[in-house]
């Protein structure tokens, strides 16, 4: 599956906000879009808005729009309020989950504990960073002696993080999981969802 490599605190500049793809960033005085000349923030246009909303949503999760688009689609043919069903789906997926449960410091990290084949869903290895997790479904790790270590120096760079209240996580046994599916409030973004399905919905 494709990705995006490049540097990612011109992401963060880009929209204006934290979009936490790293751990430590600030605006700085560089408050500025990226560029070379840093051009000024003008008004935006309906459709501007639209199009921001959908690109921070598409970058806080580390996806891009062919598989984003599926997931507006799913959300449509789903029962529910589309916009929040959107972003249910988006934080059920595993890289997600592992990020939320405080074992990752980014989902970037996360995204790369699932594909080096660390993740026991259920007791089953499973390697694919957008596979999603279901109710009841518990999440574990390899139990190689690495792998404890290198969780063990995440949780620690994330003391104080709070797991949110549909996930339930032993940091101790190195084990999480999913007691429900998110509600709306749950799911801490910055991101109006209802603009990107305005956009969609075009």
């Amino acid at each position: 599956m494709a990705r995006y490599t490049g540097p990612r605190c011109r992401l963060s500049r880009r929209e204006g906000v934290n979009l936490g793809l790293k751990k430590r960033w600030s605006l700085d005085k560089r408050e500025a879009p990226p560029g070379q000349h840093g051009f000024r923030r003008g008004k935006l246009s309906n459709y501007g808005l639209q199009l921001r909303e959908k690109q921070k949503a598409k970058r806080i999760y580390g996806i891009l729009e062919k598989q984003f688009k599926n997931y507006y689609l799913k959300a449509t043919a789903a029962k529910g309020v589309t916009g929040t069903v959107l972003l249910q789906y988006l934080e059920t997926r595993l890289d997600n989950v592992v990020y939320r449960l405080g074992f990752a410091i980014t989902r970037a990290q996360a995204r790369q504990i699932v594909g080096h084949g660390l993740v026991r869903v259920n007791g089953r290895k499973v390697n694919i960073a957008s596979a999603p997790v279901k109710v009841g479904d518990e999440i574990s790790f390899s139990s190689k002696d690495a792998t404890t270590k290198y969780l063990k120096k995440n949780l620690e760079l994330n003391d104080g993080w709070d797991v949110p209240s549909w996930l339930q996580a032993d940091k101790d046994a190195f084990k999480g999981k999913v007691i429900r599916i998110p509600a709306r409030e749950e799911i801490s973004l910055p991101v109006n969802e209802q603009l990107i399905i305005e956009l969609y919905s075009k």
